[in-house]
């Protein structure tokens, strides 16, 4: 029987459509909460997951909005207002990135990497705050990556957004506690998403798959289900005194040093 942690609260979780934010939508749904859902690009995946919700009795609200774009997260946020009237859980997943090599990263991919990843989650913690106050309080979440400590081929733009990201989380994790509302990041490793799949379909004859499990000392990747869980558990009391830390869950990937 699903747990009852997250009756009567309200969620928006961007990059809900697919893949980890899809996971985590649907775990809140699950556990008694209502829902937005946020896409930019892809609608269908969003409406199919807002059904899923719809189906569990759940209140659900579907919004597009490019994040990295101010005018759309405002409306964003408006809409939720005007939908829910207030907010408990905010979960920032949605992200984007130019993956190049630093010599060949361009002002434009700078921008854009560092508004969706970055400065999204700032502003959005501006309008979520004061939903949350509403409420009594509240609980940040942001997805972060190994990138944002680690060197990964081509990920410098991405890296440096989420190292951003990370900084943030510190800074409103202190800022914010004193209003009720606890701010932290997760980090999961390399996740069993379709976007990995399809990548691993597009290789040669080598599984690239299999070249991720095997650098994992768990032995297998990191579910999208399994984020969920974490992040959910982060929106808890039993994580009252979790602030402005981030969460890595790999699998114990980043430990070895490499042979």
């Amino acid at each position: 029987m699903p747990s009852t942690s997250f009756i009567n609260k309200i969620a928006l979780v961007t990059g809900s459509g697919r893949g980890i934010g899809r996971a985590i939508a649907l775990h809140f749904a699950e556990n008694g909460a209502d829902v937005a859902i946020n896409f930019f690009r892809n609608r269908e995946p969003a409406e199919q997951t807002a059904r899923e919700i719809e189906k569990l009795g759940r209140r659900v609200l579907l919004v597009r909005a490019d994040v990295g774009d101010m005018d759309d997260l405002n409306r964003m946020f408006d809409e939720l207002e005007k939908e829910f009237g207030g907010l408990d859980i905010f979960i920032h997943n949605a992200a984007s990135g130019y993956n190049r090599p630093a010599m060949d990263q361009k002002p434009k991919g700078w921008d854009w990497t560092m508004n969706i990843n970055a400065r999204a989650l700032l502003f959005s913690a501006q309008r979520a705050a004061v939903l949350m106050e509403k409420r009594g309080g509240g609980n940040i979440v942001s997805i972060s990556s190994a990138g944002a400590t680690r060197v990964l081929p081509d990920y410098v733009v991405v890296g440096a957004s989420k190292a951003a990201l990370e900084a943030l989380t510190r800074y409103l994790g202190v800022e914010l506690i004193s209003k009720g509302i606890n701010v932290n990041a997760v980090s999961p490793g390399v996740v069993e998403t379709d976007a990995l799949n399809h990548f691993a379909s597009m290789g040669s004859q080598d599984n690239i798959l299999q070249k991720f499990v095997e650098l994992v000392p768990a032995g297998r990747l990191v579910t999208p289900e399994e984020v969920a869980q974490v992040v959910a558990f982060l929106c808890t009391s039993a994580a009252s005194m979790i602030v402005g830390q981030t969460i890595i869950m790999d699998g114990g990937y980043s430990l070895p040093v490499p042979k």
